[in-house]
């Protein structure tokens, strides 16, 4: 075992540089206290400002989540029923029988097609290890059925595809410190991260002069430390003020035409939209105030001050996105950039969401054209062919795989499901309609998890092996919202108990199934080969040995990187990638469509479970589902040092409180058609009345009487998605009362 290491304490103690993988991108760079194969000590980066990576509460809570008392260490099998987390331990090698053995039997019986594999970020957020060996095992072993998009930004992926043809539409974090205003839409970056150290760089900005407003139903924390306004709004509305405020830009003369005449294509027919030339509904601050509940006189203010002040970064994060019409908020968003002539330009932004940029980011590009009819493989500017027709062939949308195992080819499934093996995610948990998805686990025949813990969704497991946390494998990572550096994960502990990686797991098994030389490297072999053969590492990283000696390789950048800065400068050298290679804000892809759902220009539109829905009348309150900040997603849900920072509890408004007799910290039950939780209450005037916050990632916890216990907030979401495949996380409608 080699140790990166240096000698602080005394012969026994090593320091290993690792890096943690959590899933919410940062990527923060750690140092290990090792003694006696435990982790006794965690620290964070030690290099000086400004290059210092900021790590927060949860990698400081990392040796906690390693070392529980609950971590799996041994092969195990269901003897009880479903659910009740029954299980004896096994060895490996009955495990490795039973999981070949029921493979063996799918394929025989149904075909390949009744093999599903789930992946996803979960507890490994690297290059090396997780569902990509597994993929290739099944591909060797005859194929398998898989789920394509992103819970959490596909909305927003599809919109910057559909505007820009690139999903790198972000600046690198420190360019804020060029921005005399900042919109935080929909966005709380100090719960969330999206970046190590972006609340690092909106410090910065504020105490560099930047204005600061955020807007949202709730006055979170972000708004709480740094906001000189707070715009609070009704859930899935945003797109109505964005277009209000267009609409004053565009009566007042305050958009950038010269740069719109440019730059983009079919802002005539967004213009028509917005002064009602289209539909006869003038757009005015009027009509969106009534929508919105946003104060006409505020959206008249802010479009006012947006177009006037220079520039201005207005930042449309993934809230408001994982939404029913979600890709529609980041299409506006991108829109109102290109108005304001803020695309390509330092202190500027372009919108979409996303906020990645192309230096050291773990997800170069989404290789779905937006608008494109899958199969038609050919047109102008078209990327990604082979990944367009997998994603095709026996694929299903994230929010909408436990529906699929249980209606099948009947209910539209590419595939009749038999048996599922999943790693690297808890999506009973994280997908929409919890209850939905436990009955879809009882109907499967087999099921195998690959897991940390006892989670949710490892309780409905036929088979659970024990996987090694990031502390225990080396590995490479980048982080995927901001970056620039490169991580490396330095091994920092020998696996605790039986555990393997899932590298490991699929390489043993392969001998089980018949599969030769599947694995034929060993694990440096196969960084170093990474390190050494990939474009992106080539570019940037000299030394392999280097590389991972210093744990991080931070990319210096002569100025800040600032999307689209090319094709503003030179757009006749560079041009966006897109059929018309310009900013699409009327999209001919989407119209080809010729879906109403889907218009080919950004638009409000009103969407079942919002507040014109009908359904209002019986759950009369909005339900929001952001992210909590002591874990990530269900990560470090266990973790009791965390679990002391901020009880799960349901926020309410007092307005909503009072009738229904609630007092803060009185136990309320949640809920809708699709299920009931028991919470706690914060009476609180941080969220407008009608909308009441569950934050994501608590684990579902049943009773014998249906009541989910552990208050997941996906028991009361919908398992939908947009025509543009946004999941719709934050468009759901339920009631309150007192337990």
């Amino acid at each position: 075992m080699n140790f990166q290491s240096t000698n602080p304490i005394d012969g026994d103690v090593k320091i290993v540089r690792a890096t943690c993988t959590l899933d919410c991108g940062g990527r923060c760079p750690l140092r290990l206290y090792v003694k006696n194969n435990r982790i006794i000590r965690v620290e964070g980066d030690d290099a000086e400002e400004p290059e210092q990576l900021r790590t927060c509460l949860r990698c400081r809570a990392y040796r906690q989540m390693v070392h529980h008392p609950e971590r799996l260490l041994y092969p195990q099998k269901r003897i009880g029923a479903k659910g009740t987390g029954e299980f004896e331990r096994i060895s490996w090698d009955e495990a490795y029988q039973i999981l070949a053995g029921e493979l063996t039997r799918v394929k025989e019986t149904y075909g390949n097609e009744g093999i599903l594999l789930a992946t996803g970020g979960g507890y490994l957020g690297s290059l090396h290890n997780g569902g990509n060996a597994a993929a290739r095992l099944l591909a060797q072993f005859g194929g398998f059925v898989t789920h394509y998009g992103n819970l959490s930004s596909e909305g927003a992926v599809w919109a910057s595809l559909t505007q820009y043809g690139s999903v790198m539409v972000g600046n690198s974090r420190e360019d804020l410190l060029n921005s005399k205003m900042i919109i935080l839409w929909g966005w709380d970056p100090a719960r969330m991260i999206s970046g190590t150290n972006t609340m690092y760089h909106l410090i910065k900005a504020k105490e560099n002069g930047a204005k600061i407003i955020a807007i949202d139903p709730r006055y979170h924390d972000t708004a709480a430390t740094l906001a000189d306004k707070w715009i609070p709004i009704r859930p899935g509305t945003d797109t109505a003020v964005m277009v209000a405020m267009a609409n004053v830009m565009i009566k007042e003369n305050l958009h950038d035409q010269a740069f719109l005449d440019r730059y983009t294509v079919g802002f005539d027919k967004f213009k028509a939209y917005v002064l009602g030339q289209e539909d006869g509904v003038d757009k005015t601050p009027s009509w969106a105030a009534e929508i919105s509940g946003v104060d006409a006189a505020a959206i008249e203010d802010l479009a006012r001050e947006y177009a006037t002040t220079e520039p201005v970064a207005l930042m449309d994060c993934q809230g408001p996105a994982r939404s029913a019409m979600g890709e529609q908020y980041n299409r506006c968003a991108a829109t109102l950039c290109a108005m304001t002539g803020n695309v390509g330009r330092s202190g500027g932004s372009a919108g979409g969401g996303l906020m990645g940029i192309p230096v050291g980011h773990m997800f170069r590009m989404s290789s779905i054209p937006p608008g494109k009819n899958p199969f038609e493989l050919d047109g102008p500017r078209v990327k990604g062919t082979l990944d367009i027709r997998l994603r095709v062939v026996k694929r299903i949308h994230v929010n909408k795989i436990f529906d699929a195992i249980l209606r099948g080819k009947a209910g539209g499934s590419p595939a009749d499901i038999k048996m599922a093996w999943s790693m690297c995610n808890n999506y009973l948990n994280q997908t929409g309609n919890s209850n939905k998805a436990a009955k879809a686990l009882h109907k499967l025949e087999f099921f195998c998890v690959n897991e940390l813990f006892m989670t949710a969704q490892a309780r409905y497991a036929d088979l659970v092996l024990p996987v090694t946390s990031a502390a225990e494998r080396s590995d490479l990572t980048m982080p995927w919202p901001s970056g620039p550096y490169f991580a490396f994960v330095n091994r920092a502990l020998e696996p605790l108990g039986e555990c393997k990686s899932d590298l490991d797991i699929a390489s043993e098994l392969a001998e089980h199934l018949g599969i030769k030389d599947f694995n034929p490297h060993t694990e440096e072999e196969w960084l170093k080969m990474l390190v050494e053969l990939n474009p992106e590492y080539q570019k940037h990283i000299k030394g392999y040995h280097e590389f991972k000696k210093d744990g991080i390789h931070r990319i210096k950048l002569p100025k800040p990187i600032v999307a689209f800065q090319e094709q503003i400068e030179d757009p006749e050298n560079h041009p966006f990638d897109t059929p018309s290679g310009k900013i699409e804000i009327y999209s001919q892809r989407v119209a080809d469509l010729n879906n109403p759902l889907c218009p080919p220009i950004p638009k409000y539109m009103s969407t079942p479970e919002d507040r014109n829905d009908p359904l209002i009348e019986q759950y009369p309150l909005q339900l929001l589902t952001p992210h909590a900040k002591n874990r990530v997603h269900s990560e470090l849900y266990n973790v009791e040092w965390l679990r002391e920072v901020e009880a799960h509890r349901a926020w309410i408004n007092p307005i909503d409180a009072d009738p229904r007799g609630v007092g803060d910290g009185d136990e309320i039950y949640v809920f809708n058609d699709r299920g009931k939780v028991a919470i706690p209450a914060w009476v609180t005037e941080r969220i407008i009345p009608g909308v009441i916050c569950i934050f994501e990632g608590a684990w579902y916890a049943p009773d014998e009487n249906g009541i989910d216990r552990g208050a997941c907030a996906n028991t009361l979401t919908n398992d939908a998605y947009s025509d543009g495949g946004a999941a719709v996380m934050n468009s759901s409608l339920v009631q309150v009362q007192r337990a």
